[in-house]
């Protein structure tokens, strides 16, 4: 199915290109501007050396690096109608692909976020996101505020991205999976301690919804001896692992997969078709099958009264054990997380 690597696509095959960066290291806007153009070069090299690609994908904080000490300034944050995004979309429009990339948003209500775009073979973009669960406390970023839109892609693909930690929440696949998607991007710029549950989630992403999964890591060190894993991955709608990288910087993992069988399960399956049964529950026994919600945490979340069993005894809910500042308070917009890494 996966063409040996892309290599050999079907006329209907949607190939894919995920690109296991190297961790940039960024201290300045001149720095972004750097790896911006270097980010825009791989995409251009991969496209020209391997023809058949339709999207290349760069993973999270591919502009932005790691380091804490960057994302306490605001220079280096960047806009949606910025010049780097402009280098992008231009990027992906000269070179005839699909691209998705990372930026760090700015906010001048808040706290950065952690945004991402999928840019189409014009250059235009066609799906804009900001990661709605930032990986706390690790993360200074404004929860996504935008919900997790979906968009048509290359190959009957319908497109969604799980930003990283995203990805972790059952539920965020199933929002994506059942506003349409049917191959699910993940980009992350997570670390090698991370590797067993990044590939379970990847899998169980996949097998819950009956969708394609597609994921990529940053890749290589940053300077503090704990080094990005990279590990490409791509899982079929069966949760089965078709293609798997390693932790090889800038290695770009080829892989060509059928979008439209992901659509067949999903309308042909009786057994395990679990997207379209959570909603009618039992319809052997019951015409239709049972329409209510008996799940309480998502009667209360939706009321806004989301609360575990053992919520007074949490120990962590703030930033402040990462050197982050307190969080701000909903009716304020001054950023009071990362003054704290500013000694503000």
């Amino acid at each position: 199915m996966t063409g040996l690597g892309g290599l050999n696509p079907s006329p209907t095959a949607l190939t894919l290109g995920l690109v296991q960066q190297q961790v940039p290291l960024i201290m300045s806007m001149a720095d972004v501007d750097a790896t911006t153009d270097r980010v825009c070069a791989q995409l251009r090299e991969a496209k020209a050396g391997f023809a058949a690609l339709d999207l290349v994908v760069f993973p999270e904080y591919s502009l932005h690096g790691l380091r804490k000490s960057s994302w306490a300034s605001d220079e280096v944050m960047c806009d949606m109608d910025g010049p780097q995004v402009e280098r992008l979309r231009t990027a992906c429009r000269e070179s005839n692909v699909w691209g998705c990339f990372s930026i760090m948003e700015r906010n001048p209500g808040g706290a950065p976020f952690n945004s991402g775009i999928i840019v189409d073979d014009q250059g235009e973009i066609a799906l804009y996101v900001r990661k709605l669960h930032p990986w706390t406390p690790k993360e200074p970023w404004e929860p996504g505020d935008i919900g997790l839109p979906v968009c048509p892609g290359p190959k009957g693909s319908v497109l969604s991205l799980l930003i990283c930690h995203d990805g972790m929440f059952p539920e965020v696949a199933r929002e994506a999976s059942y506003r349409g998607a049917n191959v699910l991007l993940r980009t992350a710029g997570y670390k090698f301690p991370l590797r067993q549950s990044w590939r379970i989630t990847n899998e169980a992403n996949a097998f819950h919804n009956l969708a394609y999964t597609a994921s990529v890591c940053l890749a290589g060190e940053d300077g503090n001896g704990i080094p990005s894993m990279g590990e490409a991955m791509v899982c079929d709608f069966e949760g089965t692992i078709v293609e798997r990288g390693d932790s090889t910087p800038d290695r770009v993992v080829t892989v060509s997969i059928e979008p439209t069988r992901a659509d067949a399960a999903r309308r042909e399956w009786g057994v395990e078709n679990n997207i379209y049964q959570l909603g009618h529950r039992g319809y052997t026994a019951l015409a239709g099958g049972a329409q209510d919600c008996p799940y309480t945490y998502v009667r209360d979340l939706a009321a806004g009264t989301y609360r575990v069993p053992w919520e007074d005894e949490v120990r962590i809910v703030d930033g402040t054990s990462e050197g982050y500042g307190p969080p701000r308070r909903p009716s304020s917009p001054t950023d009071t997380a990362r003054a704290g890494l500013r000694g503000e």
